[in-house]
């Protein structure tokens, strides 16, 4: 069904924006409020009298009138919250919320957020008082002439200087004269760039950014950028200055890195964000953001949208940019030229007529005009019209733009014929070719040389130096402590573990996957590393990305204790996309002669293989983890259903990778690790078979290891079998050690120390090699076995109860069931956790396990019974077969505790906790509840806390919780393994026993 759609605003900007989306067949009808003359009855498009002030009027009149979308186009309505107060009244409205929109509305707050967040832009200073900027002009040691006034001053607040004395008389003007009224009460100083100014547009959907072809203003009001700063006298689009790889990469640094800000920051920004940025020769930095169309750029972008502008408004409201492309026209140019009454932009007169218009054969948008009273348009504002053409290049859309403006005429009419000159000049310009012209920035690369020296340097070790600079590097071995090495080199890259780092933007972590890949390798031969070498290649080569990236080498190698030695960057544009790279890495390390692992001949039958826990995914399979992405249609920026809170699934798949060096050398020093596999490419199943005799096997039994969440939902989302997860990924393991049954024990014990642990399997003799070998000639037998299905889930996956637990607090009683549940011996399973208050520490315990969450808040429902229905169908749909209430402080209602704890195996566990001095002891209950009452019911176990004469009210509450925490557990065992039952007279039957 067609809608009614508002535009708010009275400009040539809101003229362009009514004029396309009433292109669309979704759009029944057009207001604009106020709209000009030429937004009145025109087609689909009226005007409307309604006040855009008042927001309460507004959103009435929206819904008397039927108006599906509101379309905001200029920028102090948003400042004022317009986007807040309609949502909240129900009516949808395209734009940013209030606090969003500050990224205009104060120029302080926008440079302060820049800062924070590590987005290029000029150096700056904000002030209150004009001395203090008059001072920090004087004393700054650049060019510190851009005075703007903090506030919005309808595009006009800016003042490049050409000297000192003109920015200190700038300050004076806005500060003391008041030049753009309230709006400079507070002056920011910027450092002046030189370069090309452009103006990059984006829709953004709060995560997802959809970049506008590049556009160029003209702020001043004469040719030869001559006159006073307006508002805009033309733009034209695209902007051939702006190659593809400068877009990608304001995308990246800029846009993107804006819209992620304002998300972490708990503000995110829906809507069209303008960056205003200075092509520098130090690469792109912005000037200032607006927070909606530009103005006169929207008249010349609105002609070159392909596709549907209704439809790209919901799709960025709805949060769906990333899978609804939008469509731009190509091999054409846009050029508005705008008419401005005589005077501006100071004061000029009114009313005039207007003639010509009717015999455009172009798009004319209007702006400052009205309807003359009997009929014909006159002027009403300082910019008039803007008269835009769209051709197949931009010197015939500029002719055309400047023939449609001499045919239009009004008193004293100003305008420029030179819009785009700046175009014309770099298209129409002859010289001689560069490297750089290739795509091979020479003086990018000694940039990146300089940023990575120090961090090289900071990873020197005995034997070396790292200090970069060499055609090669040095290592002493003798320096080093060696007597009688052999060397042990390994090489690796991080996969398309990439693909995942380059579209979230995150490269600060990649260094420890590339060093942690080939370290691990290393040191599964017993040698200590000793020195790494990087490989960066690139299309286009990004000195931020770069030096991100190798900063993260370097510290990954101070955390493997070996030396950064060198690397290589290769430029290569043609190989790799603009923005695309690859990483490969080199570790060298050395191992005395007597110590080389792995020690094939002393592993026995009965040698005990321990399990050092891996930090998730490492960097294998991320093909098949995009391919299972792919499937379930989450984006990387999606909420995790798996990791910690708060993380989305990006951040949780970039998890680096661990480097065992620290741990392990003193260990594999000690002689007491026969082998050591590193848990790579083709996970399990491939890599425990390199370290052991032909005729030896293990059984390992995933029920013994904690296996990360990540894994549990690949596997499901993937339906993947048990050997497809272990033939691929580590499943938790990213380091199997193979050790005697005497020193298992001690080994463990160090380990543990440090890092998650366990005895995962147990060496065995293959009885039937040789009848193995016959009935499959060619091929190894496997000598490692994935048994009992674990990966299903955290734990192990033989039939245990599935139990989820309600909570309503921190969840201490919660933290007592999980170490419980985590027990290879347990007989029950916590497969939710739910909670009826949002926030709670419990719930962040149970997603720091692994464990899938729920809140169920009390107040969003208008009885008990909506709640507990609620409730129960959270546990129906997790196949819950036991509910255990820890510290939950709702009452529910007698159906809910009736079903579930009924004659199924579905039933309730409630801690009968009371507090306080009662005679000499104080009794901790668990129950099970066939009861309406919580606190009632058969008491499963039961344990008595004695008061002491020296007790405390204190000291006695936490001698009750150390009851409870021994109590619950031992309940939830004797009602999961099925050990007790209830009774339909309510009583306890203990199986055991019958």
């Amino acid at each position: 069904m067609a809608e009614r759609v508002l535009v708010i605003g009275s400009g040539g900007r809101e003229h362009a924006l009514a004029w396309k989306l009433a292109q669309s067949p979704h759009v029944q009808q057009v207001l604009v409020a106020p709209g000009n003359a030429g937004t009145a009855n025109s087609g689909k498009i009226s005007n409307s009298a309604v006040s855009v002030n008042n927001h309460s009027i507004l959103a009435q009149y929206c819904k008397d009138h039927n108006v599906g979308l509101v379309v905001v186009g200029p920028e102090v309505p948003l400042a004022a919250g317009i986007v807040d107060d309609l949502t909240a009244a129900g009516v949808t409205c395209f734009g940013p919320s209030a606090k969003a929109a500050q990224l205009e509305a104060s120029k302080s707050f926008s440079k302060s957020f820049m800062d924070r967040h590590n987005i290029p832009t000029a150096r700056w200073s904000s002030f209150t008082d004009p001395q203090d900027a008059c001072k920090y002009i004087q004393d700054a040691e650049f060019p510190a002439l851009v005075v703007k006034a903090s506030g919005l001053a309808a595009g006009k607040g800016v003042v490049v200087a050409r000297d000192k004395d003109e920015a200190r008389k700038a300050v004076l003007d806005i500060m003391k004269d008041k030049a753009f009224g309230s709006a400079g009460e507070t002056v920011v100083v910027e450092e002046q760039l030189e370069g090309e100014e452009v103006s990059c547009l984006c829709f953004s959907d709060g995560i997802t950014v959809s970049p506008m072809p590049p556009a160029q203003d003209h702020k001043r009001l004469l040719d030869g950028d001559q006159g006073p700063n307006t508002g805009g006298m033309g733009a034209y689009c695209p902007t051939p200055q702006v190659s593809e790889e400068v877009l990608q990469e304001i995308k990246r640094s800029v846009l993107q890195k804006t819209v992620d800000g304002m998300r972490e920051e708990g503000t995110p920004y829906v809507g069209v964000l303008y960056a205003g940025v200075m092509l520098t020769k130090q690469g792109p930095k912005v000037l200032e953001f607006n927070c909606r169309f530009g103005d006169p750029e929207c008249q010349v972008l609105m002609p070159l949208l392909k596709s549907d502008l209704y439809e790209v408004l919901k799709n960025t409201l709805q949060a769906d940019l990333s899978s609804s492309p939008v469509q731009w026209l190509e091999n054409s140019a846009a050029v508005t030229v705008v008419m401005a009454s005589g005077g501006y932009p100071a004061s000029y007169k009114k009313g005039l007529e207007i003639t010509g218009v009717s015999e455009m054969g172009i798009q004319v948008f209007h702006a400052g005009t009205a309807l003359k009273e009997g009929g014909g348009v006159i002027t009403s504002g300082g910019r008039v019209l803007t008269v835009t053409a769209v051709r197949p290049t931009l010197e015939s859309a500029l002719c055309s733009a400047n023939e449609g403006v001499a045919v239009i005429s009004f008193p004293d009419a100003v305008y420029r014929r030179d819009i785009g000159h700046h175009a014309i000049t770099y298209l129409t310009r002859t010289r001689g070719l560069t490297y750089k012209d290739s795509g091979v920035d020479i003086a990018a690369g000694n940039r990146l040389v300089d940023v990575i020296k120090p961090l090289a340097k900071a990873t020197s070790r005995p034997g070396c130096n790292a200090e970069l600079g060499g055609f090669a590097g040095l290592f002493d071995l003798k320096a080093a402590g060696f007597t009688d090495p052999i060397l042990v080199s390994g090489t690796d890259g991080v996969g398309t573990k990439l693909k995942i780092t380059q579209a979230c933007g995150i490269h600060s972590t990649l260094g420890q996957d590339l060093v942690a890949m080939c370290v691990n390798d290393v040191l599964a031969q017993g040698a200590e590393p000793l020195f790494f070498l990087d490989y960066f290649s690139c299309g286009c080569l990004d000195v931020r990305v770069a030096s991100s990236v190798i900063g993260g080498i370097a510290d990954a190698c101070q955390m493997a204790g070996c030396a950064l030695l060198g690397g290589e960057t290769a430029e290569m544009p043609g190989v790799y996309g603009p923005s695309d790279y690859d990483l490969a890495g080199f570790c060298v390390g050395a191992v005395e002669r007597g110590a080389v692992l792995p020690r094939l001949k002393d592993i026995m039958e009965g040698d005990l293989l321990i399990g050092v826990a891996s930090s998730g995914l490492h960097s294998n399979g991320f093909s098949l983890v995009r391919k299972i992405l792919e499937r379930s249609g989450l984006q990387y920026s999606s909420p995790a259903p798996f990791g910690q809170p708060g993380q989305n699934i990006g951040e949780v798949l970039l998890t680096p990778t661990k480097i065992y060096s620290r741990l392990l050398q003193p260990i594999l020093r000690s002689g007491a690790v026969k082998a050591y596999a590193h848990i790579t490419g083709g996970g399990l199943l491939e890599n425990i078979p390199r370290i052991l005799p032909p005729e030896l096997a293990v059984d390992l039994d995933a029920s013994r290891w904690r296996i990360p969440a990540v894994f549990s939902w690949l596997q499901r989302e993937g339906s993947l079998s048990e050997e497809e997860m272990s033939r691929t990924f580590n499943c938790g393991l990213g380091a199997v050690l193979v050790v005697s049954k005497q020193d298992a024990q001690r080994v463990l014990r160090l380990l543990q120390a440090r890092e998650e642990a366990w005895i995962v399997a147990e060496a065995v003799v293959i009885r039937n090699l040789e009848q193995s070998l016959k009935d499959s000639p060619g091929r190894s037998p496997d000598t490692s076995v994935l048994q009992n299905g674990a990966l299903h889930g955290e734990h192990s996956t033989r039939k245990r109860t599935r139990v989820a637990v309600l909570i309503s607090g921190t969840g201490t009683n919660l933290q007592a069931l999980m170490e419980q549940v985590k027990k290879p011996s347990s007989s029950a399973e916590i497969v939710m956790v739910i909670s009826n208050r949002p926030g709670v520490m419990g719930l962040k315990k149970a997603s720091m396990a692994g464990i899938q969450t729920r809140v169920v808040d009390h107040k969003l429902y208008g009885s008990r019974a909506e709640f507990d229905g609620t409730i129960d169908k959270v546990l129906e749909e997790f196949g819950v077969e036991l509910v255990c209430l820890a510290g939950f402080m709702r009452i529910l209602t007698g159906p809910f505790v009736r079903k579930w704890s009924g004659e199924s195996t579905l039933l309730v566990l409630c801690a009968n906790l009371q507090k306080g001095f009662v005679n000499f002891t104080h009794e901790c209950n668990v129950s099970l509840n066939p009861q309406e009452e919580v606190d009632a019911g058969a008491i499963v176990v039961q344990e008595a806390v004695p008061i002491l004469v020296t007790d405390t009210e204190d000291s006695l509450s936490e001698r009750i919780r150390e009851a409870e925490h021994r109590a619950f557990p031992a309940a939830l065992e004797l009602v999961g393994s099925g050990a007790v039952k209830l009774r339909d007279d309510g009583r306890i039957v203990n199986e055991d026993s019958n």
